[in-house]
């Protein structure tokens, strides 16, 4: 059974620096494109970025670019996302998700994380 477990959500206040971790069981990590979401109370889920198989290619948003990143430890099974100079409107869940292809559409991911809270305070 395919497991994505993510971690490190929290309360902090703005301009503060989150990392969240996702770690991956059931699945051959290293094969698979790993990507980061986000959802927003009252709005649709929202595409962060994403990195390749082996950590080579990563690709971000806009709204994120130059404040996230994104890397991964295939040993661990895991991949993180730095966030930094957190803003109140990065206040949502942030999901994990996993597929072997790179940059599916959202519905054609093949795994998903529960998601952990960030909630970031003016």
């Amino acid at each position: 059974q395919v497991q994505l477990v993510e971690s490190g959500g929290g309360l902090v206040q703005a301009g503060d620096s989150l990392r969240l971790s996702c770690t991956a069981s059931g699945l051959e990590f290293g094969a698979y494109c790993m990507a980061w979401f986000r959802q927003a109370p009252g709005k649709e889920r929202e595409f962060l970025g994403t990195i390749s198989y082996n950590g080579f290619s990563t690709y971000y948003e806009e709204p994120v670019k130059g404040r996230f990143t994104i890397s991964r430890d295939n040993a661990k099974n895991t991949v993180y996302l730095q966030t930094d100079s957190l803003k109140p409107e990065d206040t949502a869940v942030y999901y994990c998700a996993a597929d072997r292809t790179w940059r599916p559409s959202m519905n054609k991911f093949a795994y998903w994380g529960r998601g952990t809270q960030v909630t970031v305070s003016s």
